[in-house]
């Protein structure tokens, strides 16, 4: 319509799709449309396949196609229109893209034409982002479907969905003016196996048996979708839920699974994991039995199940890691991605583990508080991988075992390949198989290496496998994985051809998954400290348990009986040292590490070698370094953690006198104690120390006294004296407080015959009296000695004298 009307000018109309196939398949059947040779007026691009030509005015692409262009040609120049289709699926690519395209329309491009649309679109919020749009509504007809369940719940021995899927094709087929059969099934595997389980059935025969997944050849996509003079069954992934229409279908048969992209934060990777569709799904499927007449739909879980599923998936920008999309950001030049037009926020933290992630690899580089792109991040945005995987295949290319690096990368896609809980028979076999490696092994790869090997040597035979615990349907899978990747490879220009340098492999999978590196506590456990402050333990199965440094490639976190949670490092490989220098040198910085500990209550130090904030080699250092060890012990003192026996009492009137003096005369120049000078003078006391039993005999009060010269000590001595001469001939002690006059205690006899107290600094102060009873229990508290005999000692007498006749009393 917007070519027909004139609406595109000279420009072009490009339609997003979520997925290759339907990319591809659509531009077929509008090409047909046409009457058009497809890649020319009709054309499509997809990762590796580009159909199009300078006469292209309709083309058909993945979102991810558009998203790397608009790094190359932010203005997108001799597009006029995007439109984006199936738009409720919330492909992560596909909320970038939209958001990408408003910016350029509103600062660039006001005359580009922006269609978002969908069969089940849910309009409110994304009216309100587009605002302002116009919406456009057109109701189709469809005819009502019957809808079936299995009677119960499957248990945990049920048979495989291939063999449920082919008992209800049985069932329900008519035979005779049979309609199309769709079955949904989660991948390529699973639709070989529901294929080969219907041809065995009777309902069978007459039926052309047809698969659809974006993994086949394009002519056996095509055949799916072609008609027929009889009857077809067509056995497909998700790809067929909204995407591609299948004529004349009556019976849609639903294993209610699909693989679908989720972070998995083990791997710390996005993954394709078969998990059950939500009933949005489930509806949506149920849907294509109704295009053309009434039809019939059964759902292989039972009613129950049914009803615990969620309503709808969760957006992919909230299950999915974002390190990719990140670094496609960067490179389109979005400084800072917390003022990114997001129609669904995914975050702070998870914008912040991507970007983290990303400044590991090297892909990013900090500026302050943001971060940009790097040259190394300009080269991996050439590879369609997650960064890890492109990290790791430039420098494999640069180590040469680009085939290695693809293998190891298809190997860590799925489930676990070897089972971890097996009976003893199976230990037996394994015994014989990876026993070398169990024994003197440097990488836990080299398990799964070997156990595909043999899975493909036995042409993934399930029985074979089941023998040495080889999860069969993982193994099959890793064979298109991985020719997927050397595909890749290939098309960057790596070279392929295979190698055996098991170091440069090593090295390969330190540099992708780097922020996993860790170290053993210590010889006696697995127990390791990562980078960034985390803690686990090395999985008991590992060959490299008697590595002291090691890299994990997956992170699993398992909830203990108590709520508490267990960090399980598993696919380690072990790594040195000179590794780390030579690969990351930014990274490695040594220092000289002092620390107090306090059970034995002495200073520690050594040299220690970090990579980023992780500690990677210690060495015991005797003695520690004088400067840091007197600032240890000292904080220690200062902090009450470490008593000095001899900075007592009397040292602390003789601050307290200095610091008082100081404050009443200061035309002395007398310089007072502060904290700092407390710290000051008890780092040099404690110079040439390295534990509390190296203080506790050494003399502090010399220490302190020597903050004054010989001069300055004889000014504090004269006019803050530790003691005062009264007129009796008796020297009382002076005491000296911070927040009070200073004072003398004496018991009233002590005091007969004075009349007056001498004043101190330098005539400034007097000095109050705390006058006492026989007991010292204080009776009267004065500075005018005079007036206290005059007025109050007459009735203070009467009293005391009765309680104590045997005392003096005048």
């Amino acid at each position: 319509m917007l070519l027909d009307h004139g609406l595109l000018g000279t420009g072009q109309a490009v339609i997003l799709q979520p997925r290759r196939i339907a990319a591809r398949l659509l531009a077929s059947r509008v090409a047909h449309e046409r009457g058009v040779a497809l890649g020319q007026e009709v054309g499509y691009q997809v990762r590796f396949e580009n159909s199009t030509s300078a006469a292209t005015r309709i083309k058909f692409e993945t979102e991810g196609i558009l998203l790397r262009q608009l790094i190359q040609e932010p203005h997108l120049p001799g597009i006029q229109a995007i439109l984006f289709d199936e738009f409720h699926e919330r492909h992560l690519y596909g909320d970038i893209t939209l958001a990408r395209a408003l910016d350029i329309q509103e600062r660039h491009r006001p005359d580009l034409i922006l269609i978002v649309m969908s069969a089940t679109l849910d309009a409110g919020a994304l009216k309100q982002y587009l605002h302002p749009c116009a919406v456009l509504t057109s109701s189709g007809r469809t005819f009502p479907v019957s809808v079936d369940y299995l009677p119960k719940r499957l248990g945990s021995n049920s048979p495989p969905a291939w063999d449920l899927a082919a008992e209800a094709f049985s069932r329900f087929s008519p035979g005779d003016g049979a309609k199309d059969v769709l079955v949904f099934m989660p991948g390529g595997y699973e639709i070989s196996r529901t294929i080969e389980a219907i041809r065995q059935t009777r309902a069978s025969k007459g039926y052309v048996l047809l698969p659809l997944h974006g993994e086949l050849a394009p002519r056996d996509q095509d055949a799916a979708v072609a008609r027929y003079d009889q009857p077809k069954v067509v056995v497909a992934t998700n790809v067929a839920e909204t995407s591609i229409t299948i004529d004349g279908v009556g019976l849609v048969i639903d294993s209610g699974l699909a693989r679908i992209p989720r972070y998995d934060p083990n791997r710390g990777i996005n993954t394709l994991l078969i998990e059950k569709i939500s009933r949005a799904s489930a509806d949506q499927r149920t849907g294509r039995a109704g295009r053309t007449a009434p039809g019939q739909c059964m759902r292989l879980w039972s009613q129950a199940e049914h009803d615990e599923r969620p309503a709808q998936e969760l957006p992919e920008i909230k299950r999915l890691d974002l390190s990719e999309v990140v670094l496609t950001l960067k490179a389109a030049g979005i400084v800072d991605l917390k003022t990114f037009r997001w129609l669904e926020s995914p975050g702070e933290a998870a914008l912040s583990h991507a970007e983290e992630m990303l400044l590991d690899l090297g892909a990013l580089e900090s500026s302050g508080n943001l971060t940009s792109i790097t040259p190394l991040g300009h080269r991996m945005l050439a590879f369609p991988l997650h960064p890890r995987y492109a990290r790791m295949l430039i420098a494999a290319a640069e180590y040469g075992c680009v085939y290695d690096a693809c293998l190891i990368s298809a190997l860590t896609q799925g489930r676990d390949l070897v089972l971890r809980r097996t009976d003893p028979n199976v230990e037996s076999s394994r015994e014989d198989l990876f026993g070398d490696i169990v024994d003197d092994g440097t990488s836990d790869f080299e398990i799964l290496i070997r156990a595909w090997n043999f899975a493909e040597a036995n042409q993934f035979q399930m029985d074979a496998l089941r023998q040495v615990g080889i999860h069969a349907v993982t193994a099959r899978q890793v064979g298109p994985l991985l020719e997927q990747f050397l595909r890749i490879a290939k098309d960057t220009g790596l070279d392929v051809q295979r190698s055996k340098n098991n170091e440069a492999l090593r090295k390969c999978i330190l540099i992708g998954f780097s922020d996993r590196v860790a170290r053993r506590v210590d010889e006696g456990t697995l127990r390791c400290t990562l980078v960034h402050g985390r803690r686990g333990t090395l999985a008991t199965e590992s060959v490299v348990r008697n590595s002291a440094l090691l890299v994990a490639a997956e992170v699993r976190e398992i909830g203990g009986r108590k709520g508490d949670v267990n960090t399980i490092l598993s696919l380690a490989t072990a790594i040195s040292i000179e590794w780390l220098q030579e690969l990351f040198p930014h990274d490695v910085q040594s220092a000289i590490q002092v620390e107090f500990d306090s059970v034995t209550r002495r200073v520690q130090a050594s040299s220690v070698m970090r990579f980023r904030d992780l500690a990677v080699s210690e060495k015991r250092m005797e003695p520690p370094p004088a400067d840091a060890a007197a600032r240890l012990l000292a904080e220690e003192i200062m902090s009450g953690r470490l008593q000095l026996p001899s900075w007592d009492h009397g040292v602390e009137q003789w601050i307290v006198r200095l610091n008082l003096l100081a404050q009443w005369c200061p035309e002395l120049q007398l310089p007072p104690i502060q904290d700092d000078d407390r710290r000051h003078i008890l780092e040099q006391f404690c110079l040439g120390s390295a534990s509390y039993r190296d203080l506790k005999e050494l003399d502090v009060r010399s220490a302190v006294k020597s903050w004054l010269s010989a001069a300055q000590r004889g000014l504090l001595d004269q006019h803050a004296p530790e003691r005062i001469t009264l007129s009796n001939g008796r020297t009382p002690k002076v005491t000296y407080e911070a927040a009070s006059p200073p004072f003398i205690s004496l018991r009233i006899q002590e005091l007969f015959g004075v009349t007056q107290i001498p004043r101190i600094g330098m005539g400034r102060v007097a000095l109050s009296v705390h006058i006492l009873a026989p007991s010292m229990r204080p009776v009267q508290v004065t500075q005018d000695l005079g007036n206290f005999w005059k007025e109050h000692y007459p009735k203070i007498k009467s009293e005391l004298k009765r309680k104590y006749p045997k005392h003096e009393w005048r």
